[in-house]
């Protein structure tokens, strides 16, 4: 807030001149003063300007990623989002620092935990395609594994009767009979 003030009040510094002067990236200057005039030209806003900005720290920042956020900022996010379009909806996903299948992503989550069931990887095993599937994977599975012992059963006679040679042939006995 304050950097907003130092930005837009009395005698404002630029963006850049903020920047060298604190150690926050320019660009990260810009998109708060970018958010705050946005949050204050909001209808829901009612007027306030008191704003949901990030604590600044002097090192420079680095966005969060994605698989980082909480479930409340998820859904924040899902429902900001789903009063945009546009150009606005693609403004507001580079300030998030998301893509939009991640918002699809977490709507249907929203979605699914509304529903009160489980996941679709944890619902495979109740319909009964499920289970006959299931049920030929472990036929299949036992009759490769029969297969490969055949197999390797064949090759190792023919390994012996290469060494020893075949037992029905026509030579003499040392018994002379």
């Amino acid at each position: 807030m304050n950097m907003i003030q130092r930005m837009t009040g009395t005698d404002p510094l630029t963006a850049g001149a903020l920047s060298n002067e604190v150690g926050v990236a320019q660009t990260t200057l810009s998109r708060w003063l970018r958010e705050a005039s946005v949050a204050a030209s909001d209808p829901d806003m009612n007027g306030t300007t008191s704003f949901n900005l990030p604590t600044v720290n002097t090192t420079m920042m680095t966005p969060k990623r994605p698989q980082d956020w909480t479930p409340e900022e998820k859904l924040q996010a899902v429902l900001e989002a789903s009063r945009l379009s546009g150009d606005d909806l693609g403004a507001f996903l580079r300030t998030k620092g998301i893509h939009e299948t991640h918002l699809k992503q977490w709507h249907y989550q929203m979605l699914g935990g509304l529903q009160n069931q489980r996941p679709a990887k944890r619902r495979k095993g109740k319909s009964p395609e499920a289970k006959r599937v299931r049920e030929l994977e472990k036929e299949l599975t036992r009759k490769d594994k029969a297969l490969a012992e055949t197999a390797a059963l064949l090759v190792l006679k023919k390994k012996v009767q290469a060494i020893w040679g075949d037992e029905d042939d026509d030579t003499e006995k040392k018994n002379g009979k």
